[in-house]
């Protein structure tokens, strides 16, 4: 019985292209499988990551539920990502997707909340956990996350200078993600290097990502 949920999941996974909605669908799949296997550590990061994914979609579309989607689903995300973790204590995906869960709530949330509900220094020792067993896992989101982490968050958590080496590590491993240029763009003004900033940014705004593509042009536009 779980196995079929996991294929009907992985099914409705591989068509989110066509419709982001299927990430949600793809999640009560693997909910159920779960369900039906309380032990199946596939299929609580699968359904953690079926309901980050689906929440970080309706943020970048702009949808009129994105901060509702993002404090929900991120939500859910973390739930069955403490599940996987539980299952598999070293497991890449399980850590992997209950940081990026925790990284959606708190968009919906706010970074402030997230920190005072516990999550920071959680979510940083998952993201590090996943750096040291396999920094390459999903095209190398662990070191994004980790130079965004330390981009965002406040003083004494935050450090714009370790933030930097991880972008500049990722930038160089995935030259043409628009996502990274924009993070490491940031980093940069912030450590006061606009003119390494703007090639990045150039970059990301003629990319055919339209959420980081019109954040590039809106950075741009203010250190110009």
């Amino acid at each position: 019985m779980a196995e079929d949920f996991i294929t009907q999941g992985n099914a409705l996974f591989d068509k989110s292209a066509t419709s982001y909605e299927n990430y949600k669908l793809s999640g009560n799949m693997f909910v159920k499988a779960l369900e039906a296997d309380p032990s199946s550590y596939e299929a609580a990061w699968k359904a953690s990551r079926s309901y980050g994914l689906y929440a970080y979609e309706s943020k970048k579309k702009n949808t009129s539920t994105w901060k509702d989607d993002c404090k929900v689903y991120g939500k859910h995300g973390m739930k069955y990502g403490e599940k996987a973790i539980q299952l598999n204590a070293d497991g890449v995906e399980g850590n992997y997707w209950y940081g990026v869960a925790v990284s959606d709530y708190a968009d919906g949330v706010s970074v402030v909340t997230a920190i005072k509900e516990g999550l920071a220094e959680k979510t940083k020792n998952s993201f590090e956990k996943v750096y040291q067993i396999n920094k390459m896992y999903d095209d190398g989101g662990t070191m994004k996350a980790l130079g965004r982490y330390y981009f965002i968050m406040p003083w004494p958590m935050g450090d714009k200078k370790i933030s930097l080496k991880y972008l500049t590590e990722f930038e160089k491993l995935f030259p043409d993600d628009p996502e990274g240029q924009v993070y490491l763009a940031e980093t940069l003004i912030k450590t006061g290097s606009k003119s390494e900033a703007r090639p990045l940014l150039k970059k990301a705004a003629a990319s055919g990502d339209k959420y980081f593509s019109n954040l590039a042009k809106k950075l741009l536009d203010e250190i110009s």
